[in-house]
């Protein structure tokens, strides 16, 4: 029997700069998570994700992943996505120097 299809969020790198980007649902990339469109049918999730993987001028590494939909938007179920949403781990680049306990 086949599994239920969860909700997913399509993911991607910009290819210039690196950062990690989610599709919206007005077909631009976010570097915010909770600006991310939501999948929740199949058929849907499978046509804007090769509508994604068609931008080669702006992204690479697209694909799907699981999300369960929170207070503030989608929230990714796996750790891989979670750390990667964060930036990059060294603390001199990225979303993480800004941080002010750094």
């Amino acid at each position: 029997m086949a599994r239920a299809f969860t909700p997913k969020v399509i993911t991607a790198n910009d290819l210039i700069e690196g950062d990690v980007v989610y599709l919206t649902a007005e077909d631009c990339w976010t570097r915010t998570l909770s600006e991310a469109e939501v999948l929740i049918d199949e058929a849907v999730a499978q046509e804007r994700l090769l509508m994604a993987e068609a931008q080669t001028e702006t992204v690479v590494g697209v694909y799907l992943f699981d999300v369960v939909v929170g207070e503030n938007g989608p929230e990714p179920t796996h750790f891989r996505e979670d750390f990667r949403r964060t930036g990059p781990s060294n603390y001199h680049h990225g979303k993480q120097a800004e941080q002010a306990h750094v």
